[in-house]
């Protein structure tokens, strides 16, 4: 049974929520081996890009924006473009983006978000219930800072 996992965010601050999902990003590479990162578009893609390359080296999470020449692909792919969108198998998915990617469809875990702000709640709740349709096992956890 597909399951899906809404994390909620509790910050309206960008810079502490963009930390906080590549800590979730990492957690869920760690997790699946294979990860695929739906964002809303190119520049979202590339801000998390930027955010994952500056991340410590013992740290480090293997990734690429969709499209580069990797053989294999990279075990993170960081996507935008809904062509383009094919999940490997085994390959879990985050969605980053306001609405539901096609590929979820094909999706056996999907990780998605439920922002701070109401407005983008509402479009959040309109994913939950995609998902809840579509027969998926329903959970939801805040979006926290891991505490070793």
């Amino acid at each position: 049974m597909p399951s899906a996992t809404f994390f909620l965010v509790q910050t309206l601050d960008e810079d502490e929520k963009n930390n906080l999902i590549c800590d979730k990003i990492a957690d869920l590479f760690r997790q699946y081996r294979k990860l695929l990162v739906v964002c809303e578009d190119q520049q979202q893609a590339e801000l998390f890009d930027e955010l994952l390359w500056q991340r410590p080296a013992d740290g480090f999470i293997p990734h690429a924006l969709v499209g580069e020449a990797l053989p294999n692909g990279a075990p993170v792919t960081l996507s935008w473009r809904q062509s383009e969108q094919q999940p490997r198998t085994g390959m879990a998915l985050f969605n980053l983006a306001s609405q539901v990617p096609e590929v979820a469809q094909r999706s056996q875990h999907i990780f998605d978000l439920v922002p701070a702000p109401e407005d983008e709640k509402a479009v959040a709740r309109e994913r939950y219930k995609h998902y809840r349709a579509r027969g998926c096992q329903m959970r939801t956890e805040p979006l926290t800072a891991k505490h070793n």
